[in-house]
């Protein structure tokens, strides 16, 4: 299986960079893991709703330039659907099962992502109703992926 993580922006902080990194360490026994980081658009602090929605526009380009036509898209939304850890494992296993072996999770900026994003998006999964900073959502993400691999191989981790 191939998994991709589109986001946007970069990781800066220290200790997301540390965990994001032990997580993808531990991936390599089951997957290749791939990390797209697209450039954030800059936005000043006090946006008209129109200059927000071309941020989230541009940015989705970027998005959209790294996602190939056969990959399965699973975006990052607080309005998505809510799955438990043991949900995920099993929707990542039909994946694999029927011939889905690409898999990209795209994570938006500081405004969200597109509507052309959401358009592409397979499937809208919600970590929460609370707002997260994207950045530390990469590190949430990773380690979510890396226990629904357990979880599917009924290996020691998941309580």
């Amino acid at each position: 299986m191939k998994i991709t993580i589109v986001t946007v922006g970069k990781l800066k902080e220290k200790y997301l960079k540390q965990g994001f990194e032990e997580y993808l360490k531990r991936l390599t026994a089951y997957a290749k893991l791939d990390v797209i980081e697209v450039a954030d658009e800059k936005a000043p602090e006090n946006m008209s709703n129109a200059e927000m929605m071309e941020v989230k526009e541009k940015e989705g380009e970027r998005i959209l330039g790294n996602i190939g036509q056969d990959s399965f898209v699973i975006t990052l939304e607080i309005n998505g659907k809510m799955l438990s850890s043991e949900q995920l494992a099993a929707k990542m296993d039909e994946l694999a099962t029927y011939g889905k072996s690409k898999i990209v999770f795209v994570i938006g900026g500081s405004l969200g992502i597109s509507e052309a994003v959401q358009k592409r998006s397979n499937l809208a999964l919600s970590f929460s109703k609370m707002t997260f900073p994207h950045q530390l959502m990469r590190l949430v993400l990773i380690e979510q992926v890396y226990r629904g691999f357990r979880i599917n191989r009924g290996e020691p981790y998941h309580k």
